[in-house]
């Protein structure tokens, strides 16, 4: 089943990032692309995210993290998972995939801190595993 191109945006917040939606198969794909240095950034571009989610109300969803810069902090991290509280990212099975693989590690701070506070979410370094545990993965 082909995916169709829900939107694209320019920018998100001001910063200078760039989401590509897609949407198949109950599955919700976002690609965000530009850069990303700060708390603010990344609350910006998940609320955005989270706003196609409440549109669509995918099962699960595919987020390709493609940006220069780096991870917030893991103080940061903890700021941001309680900031997505109540955004309908609740039930939703989450893959990340984080293309730079140094970053990874820092990333799966941000893992832990979702799923104690219940999201279904994994951090990945490649989009092939990610997409096979959407589809056929434990929690």
């Amino acid at each position: 089943m082909k995916a169709q191109l829900l939107a694209t945006r320019a920018s998100v917040a001001a910063a200078p990032i760039r989401i590509e939606y897609s949407h198949a198969a109950g599955c919700l794909r976002a690609k965000v692309s530009g850069h990303n240095a700060s708390l603010e950034t990344t609350v910006a571009y998940w609320s955005e995210i989270a706003g196609e989610v409440r549109r669509l109300r995918p099962g699960t969803l595919l987020v390709i993290d493609d940006m220069s810069g780096g991870p917030p902090c893991a103080a940061d991290l903890q700021q941001f998972v309680d900031a997505m509280a109540g955004k309908g990212f609740e039930g939703v099975r989450i893959a990340y995939v984080e293309a730079h693989g140094d970053q990874i590690a820092k990333v799966e701070v941000g893992e832990i801190l979702a799923r104690e506070r219940g999201y279904k979410a994994r951090v990945f370094g490649d989009e092939n595993q990610a997409s096979l545990w959407l589809r056929h993965g434990e929690t």
